[in-house]
């Protein structure tokens, strides 16, 4: 693959996801880099950050909301759905209990597994206080 030709918005979408914990979904990165980049497209954000998702340095959380959600934290890691408040969170757990994760699924499965990863589901703290 040719190099990536250097872009001042990806590098902004790219820092936006370094420094944010929220995992937003593309509007909210486009809001964001709204405000440095105030002609930008949303399907420039959208392409820019498949992109990032493409070449590993973001993650794509299909959130079942029906919206995608985007980390930048591209350490194995899993997360958590709030089904009230709909935030993901990370949710990190000891590598050896992910490894054992993916062991177990590898003898059930005629394959190579690489990676994986988990979203959990149920209600956030904060969401259990306010009730």
């Amino acid at each position: 693959m040719a190099a990536l030709k250097y872009s001042r918005q990806r590098e902004c979408i790219k820092s936006y996801l370094a420094m944010t914990k929220e995992h937003p979904t593309a509007d909210t990165v486009y809001l964001h880099v709204k405000k440095e980049f105030p002609n930008i497209s949303l399907g420039t954000v959208y392409r820019n950050l498949n992109l990032l998702t493409d070449i590993g340095e973001a993650i794509k959380i299909p959130a079942p909301d029906g919206g995608d959600r985007f980390d930048g934290n591209i350490q194995p890691h899993n997360h958590f759905f709030c089904t009230s408040c709909r935030k993901v969170l990370d949710l990190d757990l000891d590598m050896k209990n992910i490894e054992q994760v993916n062991k177990a699924a590898a003898e059930n499965f005629d394959g190579i597994i690489e990676s994986s990863t988990t979203i959990f589901y149920g209600k956030c703290g904060d969401c259990i206080q306010k009730s």
